[in-house]
């Protein structure tokens, strides 16, 4: 039996707004394995981004337990989850957010520039990074000179530069063209080949859904369906 890279435990998640309580997250149990692309699907609204939030340490569960490469990360301190974060988790969004005034180079190097590593050895790592993901030609190119799957290419490398145990991905293909988030998606999927990470989507986007090795299906803050594909 492969050893999970995210457990959850009854994870709940309650926001109050005077005498209302609204539940995001009702009871997740879950797990998400090594070496392997995983999907969280289903309508707006139904607690997927409030989900991968829990399961990175941005958000504290109400009630329940969230473990990341066997580290209990609701007993950890903030400080703690920053570490936890910057040291293990990479993320990839929707919106690129990239630093309009930095070269893809530079924006790839700001996770290990924020660790303390050199900026010359960052920008090592990160040229090799965006070689090896077909960017050799776009290293000192500013954002705005840039493709859509050119930034989402540059926001992969930022996510990977710092070699994460888990990459997270909130709706990465949504912003582009059906061509590009095939391209982006399949960058993604050789990571996981290659490197034996642990990589979570969350998506509308049904047009990438046969990259997926588990596809898990949420409504109104359950998970309703958890489906292996072969």
């Amino acid at each position: 039996m492969p050893t999970p890279m995210v457990i959850t435990r009854g994870i709940t998640k309650e926001y109050q707004s005077g005498d209302s309580i609204t539940n995001a997250l009702r009871g997740i149990d879950m797990q998400l394995f090594h070496n392997e692309l995983s999907m969280l699907v289903g309508p707006s609204g139904c607690g997927k981004t409030t989900l991968l939030s829990v399961i990175t340490g941005i958000l504290t569960p109400t009630l329940g337990e969230v473990v990341v490469n066997d580290v209990n990360l609701t007993s950890l301190s903030d400080e703690q989850k920053v570490k936890f974060r910057r040291d293990h988790i990479g993320f990839i969004f929707q919106q690129f957010h990239l630093f309009p005034a930095l070269t893809a180079v530079e924006n790839a190097t700001i996770p290990l520039i924020a660790a303390g590593v050199s900026r010359h050895e960052a920008a090592h790592k990160a040229k090799i990074i965006l070689n090896s993901i077909n960017m050799e030609h776009c290293l000192e190119k500013l954002p705005r000179h840039l493709s859509g799957g050119e930034q989402q290419r540059v926001a992969i490398a930022r996510a990977l530069i710092h070699d994460p145990d888990l990459i997270v991905c909130d709706e990465p293909t949504s912003a582009l063209d059906a061509h590009t988030g095939e391209l982006v998606m399949q960058i993604l999927r050789d990571i996981v080949s290659k490197t034996k990470k642990t990589i979570v989507i969350v998506t509308h986007d049904s047009r990438i859904f046969h990259f997926a090795d588990r596809i898990i299906y949420m409504d109104d803050g359950k998970i309703i369906k958890d489906e292996v594909r072969s």
